[in-house]
């Protein structure tokens, strides 16, 4: 790093350890306990084509799909013209999807905001709504999807997107990257274009992220799947590749591109799953995919530092029926020297967790997922750990993990005292468990976990549902109408990104059902609310665009501007036209909110 950029991230780093230092546990209390954390009126539901805050505050978008990050970029084209000119242009603007999102402070005006761009919405970028696809589709896609990177400077009006910034860059499906790890130059990472297994190109399907004390950001790695297809139609799938979703045509049709035809790279896929760190202060580094922390569909990473100062992920995959899982550094994390903390991802342990239980909370174990453990060997179909990593929902099964109701998010509180998980829905769940109380779960819950003597090192945790989502006023006498904290004032379906401030506040996003008919009558739009998490009270605070997902949050500094992003409005060419009006195309947007009078968001 650049001297000021070390101590950017030295600064970074000593606020994040303050952030989390472990005051004590006292049953499921906090150190909070009593304060009034929800300053604002709440937000009634809403179908309108626009983003609503509460009253004294106001919003306005911040950047928007298509919008340049370089002078020498064209803003989003609405002729949607699709050449050489456009595919590499498109790849000097802000991506599409926006998802998970961090903010590494430059000074007290100047920050470089990270933000995932999941995936496309091909019904908006082409003008035959996406039923063709050629390879320029296909690059023009690739090329929309990643990672941008990008500075953003206050101003009297807000924050502006600064041009031509050092530290703006694009990440994209051909981005080289490094691979990291026990996974590294294993026979199953290799291709004819790598023949090592040491280089991957590209990151897909980044749904959300994380942020390490150490200054660098985390994108996690998805529906990696939806991207893969066969031109064999007889191509035979391996127990592993039906385990993560990999069928003979892909979502996309990006089997166009041999790079992501089965029959041609077989070993493609499991290059994609990972976690991948990207040091925002150096546009010219490469990123390294973090084999440690095992592979599946990454929702988020939530870093906590140990009291014992041990590096503690925990994660989520999102997929109907799968699992969490905790990885624990091997070394320490050295908060004097933050160079000295830029492997501390490449070795570790990873884990898998285990609920028991019974009247929405019980005891859980994390299991570790080491070969030679646990019944992860040759009998198994295990040779090695990198075998495991490669191939963790299948080892996760073999120790017999509790499969979930889709994790997603995974924040800790301001103390680092307990862990929340978002478990969005579960359409196909049959058989109940504690942790997973509905057959057909169609709402989702919030799931919470803590440690005696707040030890993160702990395999044995205590664990309690912090709210079931559900609809009481249709159905107000069975667990369809969720816990007690959801009202007919304040009801949502499928929580998905989740994210604590500095004062406590957990900030709730939703991803589900926005029909506002039959089970999901009076929810609206998606949503965005806030919860104290020491009464259980919850607030309505945003509402989205016509079929827009609520997903990604960040704040500035001193906590007076929240960036949230607004992904896939109008999808499946629902009727909106945000955030442009008119006949405009609807375009993923992250907006930025503030307190009229000046003051904390959410205050």
């Amino acid at each position: 790093m650049r001297r000021r950029d070390f101590l950017k991230a030295s600064s970074l780093a000593l606020s994040y350890v303050g952030f989390f230092t472990a005051a004590p546990i006292n049953a499921f209390g906090t150190s909070l306990k009593g304060q009034n954390l929800l300053g604002f009126r709440a937000i009634n539901a809403s179908t309108k084509d626009e983003v609503i805050v509460p009253s004294g505050y106001e919003v306005k978008p911040l950047i928007s799909f298509g919008d340049p990050l370089f002078s020498n970029a064209t803003p989003f084209d609405e002729s949607k013209t699709i050449n050489a000119n456009s595919i590499a242009n498109i790849a000097k603007t802000f991506g599409d999807n926006t998802d998970g999102m961090s903010l590494f402070p430059l000074d007290d005006e100047r920050a470089i905001l990270c933000v995932n761009n999941e995936y496309i919405n091909p019904e908006l970028l082409f003008n035959d709504n996406g039923k063709t696809m050629d390879t320029q589709k296909v690059a023009y896609e690739q090329n929309a999807m990643g990672v941008s990177i990008f500075e953003i400077k206050q101003g009297q009006n807000g924050f502006e997107v600064v041009l031509d910034s050092p530290y703006n860059r694009r990440i994209t499906a051909h981005t080289p990257m490094q691979i990291s790890g026990m996974a590294k130059g294993h026979k199953s990472m290799q291709t004819k274009a790598d023949t090592k297994g040491e280089l991957a190109l590209g990151t897909i399907n980044n749904c959300a992220n994380g942020q390490t004390p150490w200054g660098t950001y985390l994108t996690c790695e998805e529906n990696f799947d939806d991207f893969f297809g066969s031109s064999d139609a007889n191509y035979q799938f391996t127990k592993s590749e039906k385990r993560y979703g990999l069928g003979t045509k892909s979502t996309y049709g990006w089997e166009l591109d041999s790079r992501f035809d089965l029959a041609k790279n077989p070993n493609e896929p499991n290059r994609f799953g990972w976690v991948v760190e990207i040091d925002p202060y150096d546009a010219n580094s490469t990123p390294i995919k973090r084999t440690a922390l095992g592979r599946f569909k990454h929702e988020n990473v939530e870093i906590v530092i140990s009291k014992e100062g041990y590096v503690i992920a925990y994660m989520g995959d999102d997929e109907a029926n799968e699992f969490l899982y905790k990885f624990v550094s091997k070394n320490k994390f050295d908060k004097n020297n933050p160079q000295n903390n830029k492997n501390l991802l490449e070795e570790g342990t990873l884990y898998v967790a285990k609920f028991e239980g019974e009247n929405l909370s019980g005891k859980g174990e994390w299991i570790e997922l080491s070969y030679g453990k646990n019944g992860l060997d040759a009998k198994n179909g295990f040779q090695s750990q990198a075998d495991v990593l490669i191939n963790a929902r299948l080892a996760g099964s073999v120790v017999g993990a509790t499969p979930m109701d889709r994790p997603e998010w995974i924040a800790a509180d301001e103390k680092g005292e307990f862990v929340y998980a978002t478990l969005t829905n579960n359409k196909k769940r049959e058989i109940p468990n504690a942790a997973n109380p509905r057959t057909k779960n169609i709402y989702g819950q919030i799931i919470r976990w803590s440690y005696s003597k707040n030890n993160h090192l702990n395999t044995q945790f205590n664990w309690d549902i912090f709210l079931l989502a559900g609809n009481p006023a249709k159905y107000p006498n069975d667990l369809r109408k969720g816990t007690s904290n959801i009202t007919k004032d304040n009801m949502f379906n499928s929580p998905d990104g989740l994210k604590f401030d500095k004062f406590g506040r957990l900030w709730i996003q939703t991803d589900g059902d926005y029909s506002n008919k039959g089970d999901y009558e009076g929810m609206g739009n998606n949503q965005m609310l806030c919860a104290n998490p020491n009464t259980g009270e919850i607030k309505r605070f945003l509402t989205a665009p016509i079929a827009a997902e609520v997903t990604g949050i960040a704040f500035s500094s001193d906590y007076k501007t929240m960036f949230v992003g607004i992904q896939h409005p109008g999808e499946k060419l629902a009727p909106s036209h945000y955030p442009n009006g008119g006949n405009s195309t609807p375009r993923s947007t992250i907006v930025q909110i503030r307190k009229k009078d000046g003051g904390i968001i959410g205050s």
